[in-house]
């Protein structure tokens, strides 16, 4: 049997929802890098503010509370690191990419994992301070 002319149009219609549909998860799927990336950047803000508090308290008696209260924000700031690679982990299983080129999980844990590393040195060194 042969296609007629209405056939052809519900099929091209569907191309069209299911290239649409595709769209939108490469979307998705990009969204979620700029949601890791934010969550880097609130990490990395936390460290500063870890950092910030040494600056300013330097001088403060006693040491160990201004170094208790910067480790606080570096345990936020490793935490912060570590959802964001949970997170990213998750919403990229979830989701087929099509057309866009997303940055791997595996990525996304390497470098959560390098800047907590970071952070923990961090905290080492104030407190060596």
């Amino acid at each position: 049997m042969a296609q007629t002319d209405g056939d052809r149009e519900v099929d091209r219609k569907t191309e069209w929802a299911e290239a649409r549909t595709d769209w939108a998860e490469d979307r998705t799927l990009l969204a979620n890098e700029r949601t890791f990336a934010g969550w880097m950047r609130t990490g990395m803000a936390a460290l500063a503010v870890a950092i910030g508090l040494k600056a300013v308290f330097g001088d403060f008696d006693p040491t160990w509370l201004a170094k208790a209260v910067a480790s606080i924000f570096i345990v936020i700031a490793v935490l912060i690191f570590a959802a964001a690679a949970h997170e990213a982990r998750k919403a990229q299983s979830r989701i087929t990419s099509h057309d866009a080129e997303a940055q791997g999980a595996r990525r996304m844990l390497i470098l959560a994992l390098l800047l907590s590393l970071g952070a923990i040195a961090t905290g080492a060194i104030l407190w060596l301070l």
